[in-house]
């Protein structure tokens, strides 16, 4: 198998001029880098790409930790960092958890091992004081807010979301209000939301938090426990879009008016609500992907927070 030297006797210049066309230095002549490209392609050689990130201490590669992928909020997370990634020449690592705090554990420790140059956490299952040691081995990105200052982070504020949305349907006349989230009380998504609904209407009926919820037909499910509690709510408020539109697709067989009889806000601005014309609160998250994406090929712990919209169309 041929190498670095062989190409660099064969071409007519040093191994140093060799090792800086394989890692595109700009310092080479055009000359000399034409000489080298040529016995190379003669050669088909292909060069240890392990080694040359060791050379240059850098993969050129970021990890992405996300629960998983079949939801609307983490794909757009993952959108705007391939948006960026794919702008900046840069390989995205997708590195689902499941939301096992071993297995994100695992993906840290690509951080450590050097095969990463840097990891965006989407949504975590660790604590912070278990994430913070590995700050030391490289940069970690939050999409959520964190105080801690060797973490860096793009967010927007869910929680005054939250408070706003609910605080819009009080003001619109509701008291009967409920909400679906994609997890229990373990997620701190939904620790906020139960918080904000607190603070605008106090106690939660339990039967007016329905989990689990990630697509139309989780919504249809949401909705046939919802519609027929007595009383029922008026106004639901989905944790996306797409649950937003399998309630609005059942309370329409129920010939329901909506919003007359039910308003429903969905979330994220997908092309189904806009197609159903639903309203939502889109918190903006293809340019939290691409902020968190910046920040660490930055090496930035900077705070950057995206500003969130609540778009009311006819469904509220």
């Amino acid at each position: 198998m041929a190498n670095i030297k062989e190409i660099a006797k064969r071409a007519g210049v040093s191994v140093s001029t060799v090792s800086r066309v394989l890692n595109q230095h700009p310092y080479v002549s055009d000359l000399k880098r034409a000489a080298v490209q040529r016995v190379i392609d003669e050669l088909d050689y292909t060069p240890n790409r392990l080694a040359v990130d060791l050379i240059r201490k850098e993969t050129r590669s970021i990890g992405v930790i996300m629960p998983y992928n079949n939801n609307q909020a983490f794909d757009q997370l993952l959108h705007g960092v391939l948006n960026r990634s794919v702008e900046l020449d840069y390989t995205v690592v997708i590195l689902p958890t499941k939301y096992d705090p071993d297995k994100e554990l695992s993906y840290l420790n690509m951080l450590k091992n050097k095969l990463l140059d840097g990891i965006i956490i989407t949504s975590r299952s660790n604590t912070w004081d278990a994430i913070l040691p590995y700050t030391k081995y490289g940069t970690i990105v939050a999409c959520e807010f964190s105080d801690h200052p060797e973490i860096g982070c793009a967010y927007m504020d869910r929680y005054e979301s939250y408070v706003n949305t609910f605080q819009l349907l009080k003001d619109k006349g509701h008291s009967q209000v409920a909400f679906t989230t994609a997890r229990g009380e373990e997620s701190n998504s939904t620790k906020l939301t139960i918080k904000a609904y607190q603070n605008i209407f106090g106690d939660l009926p339990s039967e007016y938090h329905i989990r689990d919820c990630y697509s139309i037909d989780d919504g249809v499910r949401a909705a046939q426990q919802l519609l027929h509690l007595d009383p029922r709510p008026t106004a639901v408020y989905a944790n996306g879009d797409e649950v937003a539109s399998g309630i609005y697709q059942h309370a329409r067989s129920l010939q329901l008016r909506v919003p007359e009889d039910l308003a429903i806000i969905g979330q994220e601005n997908q092309p189904v609500g806009i197609g159903l014309s639903l309203s939502t609160v889109d918190h903006q998250l293809v340019k939290v992907g691409e902020q968190a994406f910046d920040l660490t090929m930055n090496r930035s712990k900077d705070k950057i927070e995206i500003p969130y919209q609540i778009i009311v169309r006819h469904t509220t």
